[in-house]
């Protein structure tokens, strides 16, 4: 095997080696690595890997300062990852923080370590690929170099190789031009050959497996002196930062309760402060409100007495309602009282006005049938007369006439010339005469009655007229003092007073029927002597 010493690139399996001045490259270049998907990671461990990178980049977290969204602008995850779920860029930062959340106290160099130890876990971790042929037919295959030994995989799978000789299997590796060779310890293992089609790639193939190779037999020896020194300076070291990183957290945390303690006195300072002032202000408003209230007291006092004035005064009103009340009520009774006498005596005059239209009736009666009899007496005296007035001239003619006149004789002398005849004339005058004084004092009787009635009918209308105005007055003056108890601040009017309607209305004139039938008696006593 032809020996050679080139530039070591791959990364061992023993990330806790690696010096500290190497961690933050190493770190970067696997960060790199993972996010442009030369190493495979798994959804999970993408979230925890980036939960480290952040706590290397930021610090502890701080829900006041690490706002969300504040990992917007950082590339985090692999694009599969992203791709692989349907989940926003809130969500994958709502993971992240959470597992972020959980990395307080660990310091920078830490977190970087951290990431490197889960990442040298992944299966593509510390890997090197190369494209190369296992025979003249150039069947593809893929040639995996990493700290255990050689991996063959297939084109479409680099996580499960098809082959692999480790480094404590294999004797020897040579290559010819574009020809590799790998011989096992194990004699009854076939040798395996493969292809590769570029030489400086062969070169690199060849550095790359003496370097593992070189890095996994030192791992297998013991130490040096020199190299055991070193790293117990390197575990002291480390134990010293370890301390001081300890030192530096408990100051820190001693910092922060400090800086928390004195922002809670500043708080308790500010709060005392404004009750303080609370109570000053409080203090300034009950002394206002004490003098509003001794105000308002001494106001309170004035109206009660105001009040108590206002209420004597409301009870000597209501006093004087009741009395006014009872006035009115008497009042009342007795106005009622005088409508049904006058009611009464209007009923009464209407049965006289109708009692005396019977009498005028009766009147009209008997002086038709003593005009009747009049007009009798008048013919039956005429016919006496003429009967008569024969006899009457014989027995008034002298002795000597006894015998009976011719038929030449003159006429008898009309009766006119007769002195009896005459007597009998005046006292036939005199009885026609009586008769038209009787009429004609009956007539004006009539006349004198019918006036009266009327008069007496004007009367009762007027007094009826009256009575309405009464009833009308005395609802509006029931009105006028509910109105006056609802509102005892006005006035009082005074109450009308009925008066006496009976005297309105005269004593009607009765003439009584024995005087109106005098005079028609005494005609008809001569009449019936007759």
């Amino acid at each position: 095997m032809k020996q050679q010493h080139p530039t070591f690139r791959s990364r061992p399996k023993g990330a806790a080696s690696i010096p500290q001045r190497s961690v933050r490259f190493q770190h970067c270049q696997v960060k790199k690595q993972i996010l442009d998907e030369e190493i495979f990671c798994s959804p999970e461990a993408s979230v925890l890997l980036a939960s480290y990178a952040v706590q290397a980049k930021y610090g502890d977290y701080d829900p006041n300062f690490h706002k969300p969204g504040f990992l917007a602008q950082d590339e985090l995850l692999p694009k599969t990852v992203l791709m692989q779920y349907q989940m926003t860029a809130d969500m994958w930062e709502e993971k992240i923080t959470a597992w972020y959340a959980e990395h307080r106290g660990i310091a920078r160099d830490e977190a970087e370590m951290e990431y490197l130890k889960i990442a040298q876990d992944l299966e593509m971790y510390g890997v090197s690929y190369f494209d190369i042929t296992q025979n003249k037919r150039d069947t593809d295959l893929l040639l995996g170099v990493d700290a255990q030994g050689l991996h063959i995989y297939s084109p479409n799978s680099k996580l499960t190789p098809n082959k692999s000789f480790p480094w404590s299997g294999i004797r020897n590796i040579s290559y010819s031009e574009k020809e590799f060779t790998i011989k096992p310890l194990d004699k009854k293992k076939d040798v395996f050959k493969f292809y590769s089609s570029q030489l400086r790639v062969n070169k690199l193939i060849l550095q790359l497996c003496i370097g593992n190779h070189d890095l996994f037999m030192r791992r297998r020896k013991v130490d040096s002196i020199e190299v055991q020194q070193m790293k117990a300076q390197a575990k002291e070291e480390k134990a010293r930062k370890k301390m001081e990183r300890q030192i530096l957290s408990r100051e820190k945390q001693m910092r922060e309760e400090a800086e928390r303690a004195k922002e809670e006195m500043e708080r308790r300072l500010f709060q005392l402060q404004d009750e303080a002032r609370l109570a000053n202000e409080a203090l300034l408003r009950s002394e206002e409100t004490a003098d509003l209230l001794a105000e308002k007291a001494q106001i309170a006092e004035e109206e009660a007495k105001l009040l108590a004035h206002k209420a004597a005064e409301a009870e000597q009103e209501r006093q004087r309602l009741e009395v006014n009340a009872m006035k009115t009520k008497e009042e009342k009774r007795l106005m009622e009282q005088k409508m049904r006498e006058a009611e009464q005596l209007a009923v009464k005059l209407v049965e006289q006005s109708e009692r005396r239209l019977k009498e005028a009736d009766h009147l009209k009666q008997d002086l038709s049938e003593a005009r009747d009899a009049e007009r009798r007496a008048k013919q039956k005296l005429l016919e006496i007369t003429k009967t008569t007035y024969p006899l009457i001239a014989a027995y008034s003619a002298p002795p000597s006439a006894s015998v009976p006149a011719p038929a030449s004789t003159p006429a008898a002398a009309p009766p006119e010339a007769d002195p009896a005849y005459e007597g009998t004339s005046s006292r036939l005058d005199f009885k026609d005469s009586d008769m038209k004084r009787l009429s004609m004092e009956i007539e004006r009787e009539r006349l004198e009655y019918m006036e009266k009635s009327k008069h007496l009918q004007d009367q009762l209308k007027e007094l009826k007229t009256e009575i309405e105005s009464l009833k009308l007055e005395e609802q509006q003056q029931q009105q006028q003092q509910q109105h006056h108890h609802h509102h005892p601040h006005l006035p009082h009017e005074q109450v009308y007073t009925l008066h006496d309607a009976r005297a309105y209305m005269p004593e009607p004139l009765y003439i009584p029927h024995a005087n109106r039938n005098a005079a028609y008696a005494t005609h008809m006593a001569f009449l019936e002597e007759v």
